[in-house]
């Protein structure tokens, strides 16, 4: 009589069985969002990083005209172009150091100036009024025209013979003995300045605006309460609880104004002068004009290894105090 075993293999647990169907799925979820950025990572390497490291590269050759058509051929001057455009005592250095004055000077009035317009427009517009928000949308429209066509209706403006602004100041509220030049001379600076924080300020008010938005009211009406007025108020609960706000925008502000290039670029041309004679167009002359692709190419590295030093510094000063401290 033949007998038969029948041999049976082990089942697998249903718990075993489905750490094996989720451990895939797991790792298909946390690959999404890497799977999601990067053809955002791919577009920013290609567009910011990739030109970055080139300028890097050329800030290092000895690149002018003649060797535009085939860059890769220059020769390598080290830290020649570098150390020409630090040198303060020549003529380059001493242009380039003339131009960042210009720059810090205009960057710091603009930014202080867009950020007092912006947070006084934002603060009286908290109250409820007849006409609020088609004051709001009047507010915005130089942040939402575009650069180019605005800039150009104020080169119109600053005209010198049929300029709106020489004929408000001169012809009708006789402030002034002649009609004076805006886009030469020392003028030109506060006609820079003018429209840098004509077209800066209704960025200042948005962020501000939506700021403000998450201050609770009972805090004000508390205050009122106590006896507080309208500068107290503004001091000990407005300002404080837009702190982490204005962090954020005096720091965008500074960076958008300090690399302005397109305001002074079609307010003056390619020749700014001396007082309006900001950075960013200092370095375009310096590389499109004179055809020193190499010294311009570090310039801009310095300027921007100068940038990356004071957002650091900015960031470290301004999150020093605010750190929570941790619980003993």
């Amino acid at each position: 009589m033949t007998t038969t075993i029948e041999v049976r293999k082990p089942q697998a647990s249903p718990e075993s069985d489905g750490v094996r169907r989720a451990r895939p799925g797991r790792i298909r979820r946390l690959g999404l969002p890497y799977l999601l950025l990067l053809p955002a990572l791919i577009l920013e390497l290609l567009v910011h990083l990739v030109p970055m490291v080139i300028g890097v590269v050329m800030s290092f050759k000895e690149l002018t005209q003649f060797y535009i058509r085939d860059w890769g051929t220059a020769p390598w001057s080290g830290i020649d172009n570098y150390r020409v455009s630090v040198d303060f005592d020549a003529p380059v250095g001493h242009a380039l150091l003339r131009s960042f004055l210009v720059t810090v000077g205009f960057t710091l009035l603009s930014v202080g100036l867009c950020w007092i317009l912006g947070t006084a427009a934002a603060i009286f517009m908290q109250d409820a009024f007849r006409g609020r928000g088609l004051l709001r949308a009047l507010f915005l429209v130089p942040y939402a025209l575009p650069v180019y066509a605005a800039v150009i209706t104020w080169v119109f403006m600053f005209q010198h013979d049929n300029g709106l602004v020489n004929h408000v100041l001169h012809d009708q509220l006789h402030l002034t003995d002649e009609p004076s030049f805006w886009l030469i001379g020392d003028n030109s600076f506060y006609a820079l300045l003018t429209v840098s924080v004509w077209k800066g300020w209704p960025f200042a008010f948005l962020i501000v605006m939506a700021g403000l938005q998450n201050v609770p009211r009972e805090l004000y009406e508390a205050a009122a309460l106590d006896g507080a007025g309208v500068w107290q108020q503004i001091r000990r609960i407005t300002l404080p609880s837009l702190a982490p706000v204005n962090q954020v925008l005096v720091l965008v502000l500074f960076l958008w104004t300090f690399n302005d290039f397109n305001t002074p670029f079609v307010l003056f041309g390619r020749a700014a002068p001396q007082a309006a004679d900001l950075i960013s167009v200092h370095i375009y002359q310096a590389s499109f004009v004179t055809w020193n692709f190499g010294t311009g190419s570090a310039m801009s590295v310095l300027l921007l290894l100068f940038l990356l030093a004071v957002t650091g510094v900015y960031l470290a000063a301004t999150t020093r105090g605010r750190r929570p401290s941790r619980a003993r």
